[in-house]
């Protein structure tokens, strides 16, 4: 048997599947595409995550154009991050190209051009809808992680959390949070240092601090309602293919933060809300976030450990996650541990520190006798990669160069008009663009401390009316008594002593007479 039939029966055999898959290319030997090797994803080991890793310009974005497609199409809904802005195209079939239908003839798969059903999201006031969340839905653990705080300003928070349950007082966006900052030290310092203890001023200063920053990045839009319900991720249109829902991140490409902020809340609600799946044939959602390094360079320990918790157990509620950036080193080694696909497009070894990345890169893949993994690293070309996936029982399956199959929709963004088209004809845009501003905290507390004002205002006016009363009930009876000691002239003289001797005087000579 030739090496090339080897290696043929060696991908057939390695990437044969008793249930569903997304066939994604084929492998390729010597540089050669060999035609029908066809290198597949079996839809029942998606939910166990990935990695599409590879230099600027070498297709890492087509290939997720692609396995989103292939998702959409096996009903599997997808969450896409469009930090650059070239996802939207997946709302337009592709206008086709030779090159394309001659990839396609190597590879042994028919193309066939195809739009997809797409919702389009956004942080900011792009358009599309609008993605928030309520304070009080982060809850005071998760927002001590993103604040950064440490254990006695978590403390604090987790205190403020309970008197607002306590009091009836919902958190809704970041204002009723600073309200209710300052309120704990200032006008409403008496109630919770009866009932809590003592608050410190420059430990709410501190947690004041970090919330500004915070803003500073956009995330008052984040921040209030209407909350975003993870179950319209969940969609299917009336053809059977599911939803791919496109986050617009263009404009916030330089707040990490916020992103970070966002990616940490969106999968905590996914954890908390969707139901234990365990093993099934296929995954409930699958999410792409790409430049994975903006959630990673910027987190903090805390937040960090979150996201790894969170990568190993939401699995198990059938969600994968996938993290597209350009080097595997961008994510972290317990995260990366995780991770059962990687798509591996070429890496370019321009320093002494890309080649040692190189080095280590190669070692997250398995051994091939087809293969030298460092040397293939630096020679793929465009829309060909390094693919490593888990078969049915969850096993490495073998090493595959492969040639990427290209995507069935436009590999363009859309036109303003056609984005105008997307948007009037989304169900969502109506449900969640609402600007909505309740009562909440802010407004209640602000109510508190104007009733306790005018309350003070009266009580002080009662005893100033009340010490006016007794200063001018102190003059009357000092009045009154003047009044009744002052003695008429005529009635001295006759209670005078002198008087008194002369009358008993003249009484004693008329009786003696």
């Amino acid at each position: 048997m030739s090496s090339r039939d080897s290696f043929f029966k060696y991908i057939t055999e390695g990437y044969t599947t008793k249930g569903d898959y997304i066939p994604i290319g084929a492998a390729m030997l010597d540089g050669e595409t060999i035609t029908g090797a066809h290198v597949k994803i079996p839809l029942k080991t998606l939910n166990r995550h990935g990695l599409i890793a590879g230099a600027t310009g070498t297709g890492k974005t087509k290939t997720l154009q692609v396995l989103a497609e292939n998702l959409s199409n096996k009903g599997i809904p997808v969450l896409l991050m469009d930090i650059k802005g070239d996802l939207s195209g997946l709302a337009q079939p592709s206008p086709g190209h030779a090159k394309i239908t001659e990839r396609h003839e190597k590879i042994g798969l028919p193309f066939e051009p195809s739009a997809f059903p797409v919702e389009l999201l956004t942080l900011s006031e792009q358009n599309g809808v609008r993605l928030r969340a309520t304070v009080s839905e982060f809850g005071p653990v998760l927002l001590s992680r993103i604040l950064d705080l440490s254990e006695t300003q978590s403390g604090i928070v987790s205190v403020i959390f309970q008197y607002c349950d306590n009091n009836k007082l919902p958190l809704l966006d970041l204002k009723d949070f600073k309200k209710i900052l300052q309120y704990a030290t200032q006008e409403g310092k008496d109630e919770f240092n009866e009932a809590y203890g003592r608050i410190s001023t420059s430990s709410t200063g501190a947690i004041l601090r970090k919330i500004v920053e915070l803003e500073q990045q956009g995330a008052d839009l984040f921040f209030g309602e209407t909350s975003f319900d993870t179950q319209d991720l969940l969609r299917i249109d009336e053809n059977g293919r599911a939803y791919i829902n496109i986050i617009r991140l263009t404009d916030i490409q330089d707040r990490p933060k916020l992103f970070s902020t966002f990616m940490l809340s969106l999968l905590a609600e996914i954890y908390s809300t969707f139901p234990e799946q365990g093993d099934s044939d296929q995954p409930e959602l699958i999410i792409f976030i790409d430049e994975a390094h903006l959630i990673f360079d910027e987190a903090s320990k805390a937040l960090l450990n979150q996201i790894e918790s969170i990568v190993k157990l939401i699995r198990s509620k059938g969600v994968g996650l996938y993290f597209v950036t350009q080097n595997p080193t961008d994510v972290p080694e317990d995260v990366l541990s995780q991770l059962g696909l990687k798509i591996q497009h070429a890496l370019r070894a321009f320093t002494a520190k890309d080649r040692k990345a190189i080095k280590l890169t190669a070692q997250n893949y398995p051994d091939s006798e087809y293969y030298d993994t460092e040397e293939i690293l630096t020679s793929l070309g465009i829309g060909e990669a390094l693919v490593s996936a888990l078969d049915e029982k969850g096993r490495p399956t073998p090493l595959a160069a492969t040639m990427m199959r290209a995507p069935m929709s436009r590999m363009d963004i859309l036109t303003d008009d056609e984005l105008k088209a997307l948007q009037s004809n989304s169900k969502l845009v109506k449900k969640y663009n609402e600007t909505i501003d309740r009562e909440s905290a802010y407004e209640m507390l602000n109510d508190k401390i104007k009733q306790a004002e005018a309350d003070e205002l009266k009580e002080k006016a009662k005893k100033e009316q009340e010490a006016i009363e007794k200063a001018a009930s102190k003059k009357r009876s000092r009045s009154t008594r003047s009044r009744s000691t002052a003695m008429n002239p005529i009635v001295k003289v006759l209670t005078s002593a002198t008087f008194i001797r002369s009358v008993f005087g003249i009484l004693t000579k008329v009786m003696k007479k």
